[in-house]
């Protein structure tokens, strides 16, 4: 039976978002959101890119290396891993304007052993944060000429990526995407030493990027051709034209009723309408020879109700209390209500907490000297500046909040 301390196996399953019998929360491997992504497309932008790349890395290093033909994949966490040596330096960098998403390196311990020997001009055996600091450098040196690559085709403007994150780590402590996503492997040589640089860009970006390429395009439909139109005397095919009972030509029937042409309108047009039509605008019509009787003022919007609409008043809102209501607000004067104070809030994962220790220091969203909020059961009312009474902290009230902004602070 367990003690209920929970392991370190345990603690990296959870923060990768897998159960231990390897099935996620929804019981399959793998599981997450779904993508449409072309991999063709992404296979030729990585093509495009890896004399890029080649050029970067020779360059930053002074050495000779070759980047052979990149693999691109569509893949997940589990296929993911299952290429990973157990310990991989990885460098987060992801894109933060253009197209959002998640885009992260992946490389072995010893490619980057190598990079930084060759950079700094002395071995090392330790991956230290010297060595992190050095693929870092080179990790975003290249994502900043993919992002000139990919901005010179005027089909992702605006792309940026945020700052650079690394770490060495187990492999199942890295934060993969959710989901699908797309990897590509970069093979790399250099004196008969052969190296991997796997890159993972998020289903997301990955979509979004596809698409501004070219990819996931369906063949135009050609549209249909518009019907020739026909002479107005030839409209009915032989000058007639059954319309629910009504033909049109030299006379129109409605429902047996002869409409002629009194008004002589060479255009043939039998109603005489004068060429008046009152749609919408409810225009009075012509007498239209119907010999029913009905009046030549008769308009289109007989028989309609036109509502009556009315403004609505609302009655005026004060500040002002009653009696009753202060007699009430009396009552619980003498309630007492829990008061706090807040320095400051911060968001940290569940890896970087449990990775908390003695003298670690946590940054707070408030600067220095900023006002602290003062809340009253969690609710904020004011703000005020710390001070020491005698030895004990205090706060002097700075500035009360309105009613409108602590409904501000609460959304």
């Amino acid at each position: 039976m367990s003690d209920g301390a929970i392991s370190q196996d345990e603690i990296d399953a959870l923060l990768s978002g897998v159960s231990m019998d390897g099935l996620n929360s929804t019981g399959h491997v793998g599981n997450g959101p779904s993508y449409s992504i072309d991999v063709p497309t992404m296979q030729k932008l990585a093509e495009d890119l890896r004399e890029k790349l080649e050029g970067n890395i020779n360059q930053y290093t002074g050495a000779s290396f070759k980047v052979e033909k990149p693999v691109v994949e569509l893949s997940d966490r589990d296929r993911v891993l299952s290429k990973l040596p157990e310990v991989v330096i990885s460098v987060s960098i992801d894109y933060t304007e253009g197209a959002k998403g998640s885009h992260m390196y992946l490389m072995s311990s010893d490619f980057a052993l190598k990079v930084f020997s060759l950079v700094n001009k002395e071995d090392t055996t330790d991956v230290d944060d010297m060595v992190l600091s050095v693929v870092s450098e080179l990790v975003a040196t290249h994502v900043s000429a993919q992002i000139n690559v990919l901005d010179s085709t005027g089909k992702l403007p605006g792309l940026a990526n945020g700052s650079a994150q690394c770490s060495n780590e187990s492999k199942a402590m890295i934060m993969f995407p959710q989901g699908d996503f797309i990897l590509t492997g970069y093979p790399i040589t250099l004196d008969g030493s052969a190296f991997t640089l796997w890159e993972i860009l998020g289903g997301d970006v990955s979509e979004k990027m596809s698409n501004a390429l070219g990819g996931n395009k369906a063949d135009d439909i050609p549209m249909m051709e518009a019907a020739p139109m026909m002479p107005n005397n030839q409209m009915n095919m032989g000058n007639q034209m059954g319309m629910g009972g009504m033909q049109m030509g030299g006379q129109m029937n409605m429902g047996g009723m002869p409409m002629g042409n009194p008004m002589g309108n060479p255009m043939g047009n039998p109603m005489g309408m004068n060429n008046q039509m009152a749609m919408g605008g409810m225009q009075q019509m012509p007498n239209m020879g119907m010999g029913m009787g009905m009046p030549a003022n008769m308009g289109m919007n007989m028989g309609m109700n036109v509502p009556n609409v009315q403004s609505l008043s609302y009655p005026s809102l004060t500040n002002s209390m009653s009696s009753s209501e202060q007699g009430n607000i009396g009552l619980i004067m003498d309630v007492f209500m829990e008061m706090t104070v807040e320095l400051g809030r911060t968001k940290k994962s569940i890896k970087d907490i449990l990775g908390m220790g003695e003298g670690t220091i946590i940054e707070l969203d408030k600067l220095a000297g900023e006002p602290v909020d003062i809340l009253v059961n969690h609710k904020p009312i004011a703000k005020g500046e710390v001070v020491v009474i005698d030895e004990n902290f205090g706060v002097r009230v700075t500035e009360i909040l309105s009613p409108m902004e602590r409904v501000n602070d609460l959304n």
